[in-house]
């Protein structure tokens, strides 16, 4: 009676009064009831716990002690930089030793044909075929202590990895060459490098090379095909003083003239990495194993507690294993003893092959982001689906938020589950670095596919990485704190106005994973090594409070305007970049001219949409030619960077609209993807003289 009488007092209802109440309800409102409360059991249910960060998230790196602009990562014990995980693996031979052993001989690397299933070598065949390229490359002159550059190339293929590996096992120097370089960067390549032996992996590519160093001296004699080829080659090669050989016959050579491993030291040299710069010759980044193993190290230290990787684990390998991202995800692969699927060498059939393979790891670029968050917005065709999409991706962000990441929600099976099957359905681990990524299609793709995304950033000169988000902190905007393998600080770059003492800086590092300078170019070193070791990359950083960094701008690329002023154009285009009909733009300003002007190529996906909303129609071409839609760009652009705090004289005066992508193919984009600043201010000379003419009218 007492316990009735209270709930009186309170205005409790009593459970027969509540069941009472529920009896005269509708069947429909029942229903309706009973379905939210059977999904709020699901929820509940389903659920998992939350990820516990590996650190305060608040405070995710240390000031160094006597030096507030230095830091370095919160996971590092002391101020030792990290240098290696396993003890067993300190070299990149050892690498591959040690996932041979912990995977038992499992599968290592697998390729396929079209519509067919993956094949794959164990360890042990991937060992012995590297074992005997490399016996045959000693047999024919090379040694670790003479001629020991090695120059591979191919796409992506096994053939790769095994050509490396001969390398490794014999204590030789990789030397990657690029199919997108062009004839001068090739042919310089080879010269700089003095290289006498390249492994390719087709036919064109050796015309290439022959077509470089065709009546020219040069130090090749050896190119090694791993496909077929005709005597009219082998014929064209003897021309210019070069044997041509299979793989296979290679390979037969070092089977019967085989010699024992010779195996590098960490202070070994393990590969010569050229990077494309955006003018000038490509620049060779001396890199030993132990510059490589520490940020491998790096890497799997970020994500032991919650994604450590096991012989379980898959690897999606489609980008370019030129560049040292790649180089590193198939190091923390292979040390871990799990498989390497290699795409079939065409990116159109990349979401077949990876439906095929369902890999657990898949790194990206900023590009492949873009291009999947367009995808899965265009065929969103109606205000309800995309209104659906924004709404779940924020409940499953704000899920993340709480350290809960998974693909089983009910969103990930009524909304998500398509684009996490296009991926294979069993991605577990994604890493985007190479260029900056926009939060809202980071933030977005995080919550659509439900694994640990990452973010991460560095060059080619600090092996790949210098820092990276860590596990638990799936905010964007930044790329994290400081690798466990390095410090980071910040340093005075006075003529744009940040200095360390306000937290901004030209961004450097220090640690094992710093390369060893640029091969035979001392000038080119000193200018990006200092005298305390310090590697100075150019970009321009902001701690924030939380001690993680931002990259807000950078120095390279700066001039001065008539009047004066310093201009960053990266920094403008960054902001510009964020409206929706521009898919790409160039900004160039000189020292005889007192303001900005740009080209802009409109995103032909976005531009008929946003157009008709400003009352303009037609084809793209047709609209590219309009003088309306030119102003109602720029009416947006100059929108977009006062929002964004651009000063007046940041901000471009007129624009030019351009109907073809700047690319690779074109010489407009390094392989990486960045501008060729140099090269889009020569093709566009004349558009850029006209626009500073329209001006002064």
């Amino acid at each position: 009676m007492q316990a009735q009488e209270l709930l009186r007092q309170l205005q409790i209802p009593e459970l027969e009064d509540v069941c009472q109440f529920m009896h005269s309800l509708p069947a429909n409102i029942l229903m309706g009831v009973g379905a939210l409360a059977a999904l709020t059991i699901y929820w509940y249910a389903t659920r998992p716990k939350a990820l516990k960060p590996p650190c305060d998230l608040n405070m995710q790196s240390v000031a160094m002690t006597g030096d507030g602009y230095v830091r370095r990562s919160i996971l590092n014990n002391n101020d030792e930089h990290m240098t290696h995980y396993y003890s067993d693996a300190r070299t990149m031979y050892e690498v591959f030793l040690r996932g041979m052993r912990v995977s038992m001989d499992g599968p290592c690397l697998g390729s396929r044909k079209p519509n067919q299933p993956y094949k794959w070598l164990s360890y042990q065949e991937v060992a012995d075929k590297a074992e005997c390229i490399g016996s045959a490359l000693l047999h024919r002159g090379h040694s670790h202590t003479g001629d020991k550059h090695i120059g591979i190339f191919s796409q992506n293929r096994p053939e790769w990895t095994i050509s490396e590996l001969a390398c490794y096992t014999y204590s030789l120097v990789c030397v990657p060459l690029y199919d997108t370089l062009g004839l001068e960067a090739i042919e310089y390549i080879i010269d700089q490098a003095a290289i006498s032996t390249v492994i390719c992996d087709l036919v064109d590519k050796v015309r290439l090379i022959l077509d470089c160093v065709s009546g020219k001296e040069h130090t090749l004699k050896t190119i090694v095909l791993m496909e077929a080829f005709d005597e009219e080659l082998v014929a064209r090669g003897q021309q210019s003083g070069i044997e041509i050989l299979s793989l296979k016959d290679v390979e037969a050579v070092g089977k019967a003239h085989h010699q024992q491993p010779l195996p590098p030291t960490p202070e070994d040299l393990a590969l010569i990495c050229f990077t494309s710069g955006t003018t000038g010759n490509p620049k060779g980044g001396m890199l030993t194993h132990g510059n490589v193993i520490a940020n491998c190290a790096a890497f799997i230290k970020i994500t032991e507690v919650h994604c450590m990787l096991n012989v379980h684990d898959i690897h999606m390998s489609y980008l370019p294993l030129a560049h040292m991202f790649e180089r590193v995800v198939e190091g923390v692969i292979l040390v871990h003893g799990a498989r390497i699927g290699y795409f079939q060498g065409d990116i159109r059939l990349l979401m077949d092959d990876l439906k095929t393979l369902q890999p657990t790891v898949f790194p990206v670029v900023p590009r492949l982001l873009n291009r999947m968050f367009d995808k899965i917005f265009g065929q969103a065709n109606s205000s309800l689906k995309r209104w659906l999409l924004v709404f779940a991706s924020r409940r499953k962000h704000t899920e993340m938020m709480n350290g809960v990441v998974r693909k089983d929600s009910l969103w990930d099976k009524l909304i998500f589950q398509k684009v996490q099957n296009s991926l294979g359905g069993r991605v577990r681990l994604m890493i985007t670095g190479a260029a900056p990524v926009s939060p809202t299609v980071l933030t977005f793709l995080r919550a659509a596919l439900g694994c640990q995304f990452y973010e991460g950033y560095g060059q080619t000169e600090c092996t790949a990485g210098c820092t990276m988000s860590v596990p638990g902190d799936w905010t964007a905007g930044h790329v994290g704190a400081p690798l466990p393998c390095n410090y980071v600080k910040l340093a005075d770059v006075t003529e744009m106005n940040y200095f360390a003492a306000n937290g901004e800086g030209e961004v450097c590092v220090k640690g094992p994973n710093v390369f060893k300078g640029y091969l035979n170019d001392p000038e080119k070193t000193k200018e990006a090594l200092d005298q305390d070791g310090w590697l100075h990359t150019g970009d321009i950083g902001k701690w924030l409070p939380n001690g993680i960094l931002k990259i807000v701008d950078r120095k390279k690329h700066i001039f001065k305007l008539a009047q004066g002023e310093y201009v960053a154009p990266e920094k403008v285009e960054n902001i510009y970049i964020r409206s929706d009909p521009v898919a790409q733009i160039f900004v160039h300003g000189d020292s005889l001219q007192a303001c900005l002007v740009g080209i802009v190529v409109p995103d032909p996906d976005f531009l008929p949409g946003w157009a008709k909303k400003k009352g303009i129609e037609g084809s793209y071409l047709e609209m590219c030619a309009s003088k309306e839609l030119k102003n109602a760009i720029l009416e947006d652009i100059l929108r977009l960077g006062k929002e964004g705090g651009l000063k007046s004289f940041e901000q471009v005066r007129e624009i030019s609209l351009h109907t073809e992508m700047f690319s690779v193919q074109n010489g407009l984009l390094t392989p990486t993807l960045k501008a060729k600043r140099t090269d889009l201010r020569n093709h566009f000379r004349e558009q850029i003289d006209l626009l500073y003419a329209t001006i002064k009218m």
